[in-house]
């Protein structure tokens, strides 16, 4: 008897919670490593370099590989990163099997067509390939305009759907042929139809308004970019560009599969309890703390409605809740499908003041300006509403949020 006990307070204590990070602003700025993170990271790994509990990073970034950014990880806090751990604001487009097999245009930076086709995409084109097939549609820049009269060169595919990985380089020749594409269902060679409803499926990742480099003030992000689209596609054709899906936080969508990767730490590490408290760690109220909020009142909503048919089952006596309102959000069929449902139960978030957030400079005034109705950062089809950019916690940096989890968990590592 004596043993077993002993051999139980000899082994790790079992985490029943995760860890998402941001990584812009909590662990870099730029290319410069915040110096709490390293600190943060000692105490997330026993002396093995294992974690001692599950961590995924959650990023809005989009123009590099996982592998790649675990790399960089590992490098920046001396703990050994693995690309499960990672998430790109693209990761969820895994799930959207049924694009796979369509041919899809990509715009954004660094090797899309290499990350659409490791995400699973099998026919893939490219902004600079629609330009050289079609270069009388890219007129902006006078220095780029074709010499001769030209006709269209390659056979390309119709295009079937459209994929924004994140803000491009040349952002009128971007903005020109995904408006092209929009308005002509995917064939270059025929003239606009802005009656035609509704345009080719579109899915973007990352909504960032700004982010938070080197520079006193904040960037722009890929969501300045989206304004612009929508915005132009509105003034041309008087309606709403629609999205498929929006992915990248703040969406649900994001966090659901994070908390996903989050239950698959827990089982290769044959940890028994289940994950039931996720902590969301971030720079940006509008998009780490609006997020993790966001998904919490999923996660809540969901116990609520499971709660409530199990008590109709046990009412009504039958094993039916044909009753009940059907669930129809076939989004989250989608993710329940591929993902199985969550274990989490909450998502706390934690805000740091090293990054967008940082409450000794000017820039409280922005982060308050930005949460307002009258100037909501946010993106278009996200809510405004106060209550859920409320961080559950302000710390200083990624050292302290870690310290404090802690503490709130009661969880002593070996």
């Amino acid at each position: 008897m004596w043993h077993m006990n002993h051999s139980l307070f000899l082994s790790q204590p079992q985490p029943c919670f995760g860890l998402l990070f941001d990584i812009d602003g909590v662990l870099v700025r730029g290319k410069i490593p915040i110096p709490a993170a390293k600190k943060a990271f000692q105490k997330l790994v026993n002396s093995q370099g294992q974690f001692v509990v599950p961590v995924v990073f959650v990023t809005n970034a989009g123009n590099c590989m996982r592998q790649m950014k675990a790399d960089q990880l590992s490098h920046i806090l001396g703990v050994p990163i693995t690309m499960d751990q990672v998430m790109m604001s693209h990761s969820p487009l895994r799930m959207f099997k049924k694009y796979h097999d369509k041919c899809v245009l990509v715009s954004g930076q660094g090797p899309v067509l290499d990350i659409a086709k490791n995400l699973g995409f099998q026919n893939v084109v490219s902004i600079d390939m629609l330009r050289e097939s079609f270069p009388l549609l890219d007129m902006v820049d006078h220095n780029r305009r074709p010499k001769l009269p030209s006709s269209p060169i390659a056979n390309l595919p119709t295009v079937e759907a459209v994929i924004l990985f994140g803000e491009p380089i040349r952002w009128e020749t971007n903005l020109q042929l995904i408006i092209d594409i929009l308005l002509t269902n995917g064939n270059l060679s025929g003239a606009h139809q802005t009656q035609k409803l509704p345009h080719l499926p579109l899915l973007a990742c990352n909504m960032d308004l700004m982010w938070m480099a080197e520079a006193q003030s904040p960037r722009f992000g890929h969501g300045t970019f989206l304004v612009c689209l929508e915005n132009i596609y509105k003034k041309i054709t008087g309606k709403e560009v629609k999205y498929k899906a929006l992915m990248g936080k703040p969406s649900e969508l994001t966090y659901h599969f994070a908390e996903y990767l989050i239950r698959g730490q827990a089982v290769e590490r044959n940890w028994t309890q289940p994950i039931t408290s996720l902590y969301a760690i971030g720079d940006n109220l509008m998009t780490d703390i609006y997020g993790a909020n966001l998904y919490s009142c999923y996660l809540k909503e969901r116990n609520r409605r499971k709660n409530s048919k199990a008590v109709a089952k046990m009412a009504t006596g039958t094993g039916s809740n044909a009753a009940l309102p059907q669930d129809n959000d076939h989004v989250e069929n989608v993710w329940e499908s591929e993902l199985a449902p969550p274990s989490a139960t909450s998502c706390k978030s934690i805000l740091v003041c090293t990054g967008v957030y940082n409450p000794h400079t000017e820039v409280p005034t922005y982060a308050n300006k930005c949460i307002k109705e009258t100037v909501f950062h946010g993106h278009r089809d996200f809510r405004f509403d106060p209550a859920l950019v409320e961080p559950g916690h302000i710390v200083q940096d990624v050292a302290d949020a870690v310290e404090l989890i802690f503490e709130q968990e009661k969880f002593v590592p070996q």
